[in-house]
């Protein structure tokens, strides 16, 4: 069922599916619900599934001002609250990834459990970013932008100048922000992936009541690329406990 919410000031287009517990999927930049199509909507299924969009994003309007990680954070809390009525599990991909864990920093209390894919806590993890420009975006995400957007796809090139001017001004997060994340969280990341591996093993490590998973074959689009497979790692992640190994490391406090 999609309708939209008012989220100060901010006309929210969201849509929710199944029943259970709470699941909040937050797409990319540039991207919209669609992403999850076939992938983690399925997970709707043993989940209360909630697909917002956000300021600028598919159905939702640009509105006056930046469109920052802080800012968004800030309109996924509100979400949270207003929608959801509470704690949640969370799942970003791409720059939602990046708005995840700002709304677990901020709020600990709203995320029961938090899934990263491809995401990156500085951009500088990145082999290229909205920091170095957008350039010319592919035709189908254009194309996407086009068939939903209230704004109309003139209104883009303003999107894409907001997201690369906050890239180039907002600062990341540090280890010592990540250090400070106490949920159980699930770092998702391609083998090939546009977030360096060596960024995503720093992430992984950085949480420390962390699991990393690399699908290999993969991109930055694994969700796409392997929907099945992708799907049913996060799910596993969100549905069970953890289960002790054998021979831990890391957890066993022998390594970082």
């Amino acid at each position: 069922m999609a309708e939209y919410v008012d989220l100060d000031g901010v006309r929210t287009w969201y849509d929710e599916r199944g029943g259970g517990e709470p699941l909040v999927l937050l797409h990319g930049g540039f991207g919209d619900a669609r992403t999850f199509g076939g992938n983690l909507d399925t997970l709707a299924d043993r989940f209360h599934v909630y697909l917002p969009e956000r300021r600028g994003h598919g159905h939702t309007p640009d509105v006056e001002g930046p469109l920052t990680v802080s800012v968004m954070a800030e309109d996924t809390i509100a979400f949270l609250e207003k929608v959801v009525g509470g704690q949640a599990r969370l799942a970003g991909y791409s720059a939602g990834a990046s708005v995840a864990l700002a709304v677990a920093l901020r709020r600990p209390d709203l995320v029961e459990r938090l899934v990263l894919i491809s995401g990156a806590f500085d951009l500088d993890g990145m082999i290229y970013s909205p920091r170095d420009g957008a350039g010319e975006l592919p035709p189908e995400l254009v194309r996407m932008y086009a068939e939903v957007s209230p704004d109309g796809v003139d209104h883009l090139p303003v999107v894409v100048e907001k997201i690369a001017a906050a890239a180039r001004e907002e600062p990341g997060f540090t280890e010592a922000d990540l250090a400070t994340i106490a949920c159980r969280t699930l770092v998702l990341a391609g083998d090939d992936d546009l977030v360096t591996l060596e960024h995503t093993i720093a992430l992984y490590r950085g949480i420390t009541n962390s699991e990393l998973a690399v699908v290999p074959g993969t991109s930055h689009v694994l969700l796409l690329e392997k929907p099945v497979q992708c799907t049913a790692i996060v799910a596993e992640f969100l549905t069970g406990d953890p289960v002790p190994t054998m021979m831990p490391i890391r957890r066993g406090g022998s390594a970082a």
